[in-house]
């Protein structure tokens, strides 16, 4: 039998044994890896998997396996990026020295990123149109490409999109790495070899950073206050840039903000575009619940009221929503209880404990930060004065109210003064339009943003 029939029997089994829901929370989305020097490896789609079947259900694994196979093996649970080989970039090329060197070079990208599962909303729509802009036209078309917000938001799953969409649709040689990766390889360049020099280590790092086509490098900021990495990211920067090669930079912070890198990277990181992705609204959290209930534990159909109770309660990281969903099922599977609105109080109430709930800026609080920020009365932005010195200064707390709580249009409109939920929509739009040609009310926008977080 070959692995794909031994696994289909053994999950038969399985499925025989385990109520429903049990077996479609912790098996119905796992396959058989390998069988390889005594060991079964399997691919499973979480890491919370792992641990449950190892823990709870290994006895009958095993069992099964010595059933349809004859033979017990040792089980090892891998998830897909864990058992996934990236395809290298394998080259001859001759080195500075003319000497023929074979480099092998993998992209780093995790294929189970990609456009087509990230969720798009009003807190993200930006950056993935800018970033799906990119991967179609790399090198063309805002370069580099800076992607920042806080951590947990989907900027790295954008990044692998965009790599893993430039390598499906052409040939050009991409390279993803975190900043962490990059320090490592400079600190390994400056080895010794047995003849007191470091050539060959030299080679490698130029090669495999100045010879690629789209270099991809997460979380920029920890290259803060390492200042030969960063000297030597300046010239692997310049390098690309000047070949129309195609750079995508990470941050939790936007360049102007990276206090600690040096002047001339923040300027060159300002040459392309710079988009940022805030914590998703309600609306989008929910979507994402409903998509990670699909990815993570195939469970279909999950109440309607469990997921705005999750939506509402749960804060704006993705993570921390993939970490409710995966507890929530554990959950209900472990003590056989349905999937309810109690089961999801009682499963949750941990999250709702440690603080992993959901941030809700107060209107009235947003409305006092602006007006010290710009000088004025509360009193004065909820007025029917249109002044100038008071418009402006109004339409940017309802744009950052309707970005910051989860409020509708004509609730922001009742909190300033009774006015229409089509103003308020006016004011929303016509911020984000001077938004993109304004620097300055960018930067303002992005300070107030930070104070009222």
């Amino acid at each position: 039998m070959d692995k794909d029939t031994i696994w289909s029997n053994i999950l038969d089994k399985i499925k025989s044994e385990l109520d429903s829901l049990a077996y479609q929370t912790w098996f119905q989305d796992t396959e058989l890896y390998k069988i390889e020097n005594g060991i079964a490896m399997i691919i499973v789609p979480y890491e919370i998997n792992k641990k449950i079947i190892i823990n709870n259900y290994k006895d009958l694994v095993d069992n099964c396996f010595r059933e349809i196979t004859g033979n017990v093996y040792e089980l090892e649970l891998l998830l897909q990026e864990e058992a996934e080989v990236t395809p290298s970039i394998v080259e001859t090329v001759k080195n500075d020295r003319e000497e023929e060197v074979v480099y092998e070079i993998s992209s780093n990208l995790l294929s189970k990123y990609t456009f087509d599962n990230f969720v798009v909303g009003n807190s993200n729509k930006f950056a993935h149109a800018a970033a799906l802009a990119v991967a179609e036209s790399p090198g063309k078309i805002y370069n580099p490409l800076f992607i920042y917000g806080n951590s947990g938001l989907g900027k790295t799953h954008l990044m692998h999109a965009i790599g893993n969409y430039i390598v499906s649709h052409s040939n050009k040689k991409v390279l993803y790495i975190t900043s962490e990766q990059f320090i490592n390889d400079y600190v390994a360049m400056q080895k010794k070899e047995s003849d007191g020099t470091n050539f060959n280590y030299v080679d490698f790092f130029k090669h495999k950073y100045r010879n690629v086509d789209v270099l991809i490098i997460d979380d920029i900021q920890y290259l803060s206050g390492a200042v030969g990495t960063q000297r030597e990211f300046f010239h692997t920067f310049n390098t690309l840039y000047e070949g129309n090669k195609q750079i995508i930079i990470s941050s939790d912070s936007s360049p102007n903000d990276l206090a600690k890198l040096e002047d001339r990277l923040k300027t060159r990181f300002g040459w392309g575009l710079a988009v940022d992705i805030y914590p998703p609204d309600i609306e989008l959290r929910s979507e994402i619940l409903k998509k990670k209930f699909k990815e993570l534990t195939s469970i279909n159909n999950v109440p309607e009221d469990v997921i705005e109770y999750m939506a509402s309660t749960i804060n704006g990281s993705i993570r921390n929503l993939e970490g409710a969903v995966t507890r929530l099922a554990a959950y209900s599977a472990t003590f056989k209880v349905e999937l309810n609105l109690k089961t999801a109080e009682e499963a949750l109430v941990d999250f709702i404990n440690k603080g992993f709930v959901s941030e809700k800026n107060d209107i009235a609080r947003i409305q006092k930060i602006v007006a010290d920020y710009f000088q004025v009365t509360v009193d004065d932005l909820r007025s029917k004065k249109r002044s100038a010195n008071l418009a402006f200064p109004r339409q940017v707390a309802m744009y950052l109210c309707r970005q910051l709580t989860d409020e509708s249009f004509p609730k922001i409109g009742i909190e300033f003064g009774g006015k229409d939920h089509s103003t308020v929509i006016h004011s929303c739009d016509k911020i984000e339009k001077e938004m993109k040609k304004n620097k300055e009310l960018e930067k303002t926008i992005e300070k107030l943003t930070k104070e009222i977080r």
